[in-house]
């Protein structure tokens, strides 16, 4: 059962309740805040520099996609 606050939505293929509004605080959520991360919501790119602005909502479609290296 989700609290007033939270929200479904559907992350790398899983539906979560999260309490999350904007890219940011999902990815504070996640413990992904300081790693190098690609997001995607809807289908549609969002660059780091919006990611305090992006605002979610109830049933969106995130995917999150972190970067290492090595070779």
């Amino acid at each position: 059962m989700k609290t007033a606050m939270e929200m479904e939505l559907i992350i790398n293929g899983q539906p979560r309740q999260i309490t999350a509004r904007t890219v940011r605080e999902l990815l504070d959520q996640l413990g992904l805040a300081n790693q190098a991360v690609a997001v995607e919501v809807n289908r549609q790119l969002v660059p780091k520099r919006q990611h305090e602005q992006a605002q979610l909502h109830e049933g969106d479609v995130v995917e999150v996609v972190t970067l290492v290296g090595g070779g």
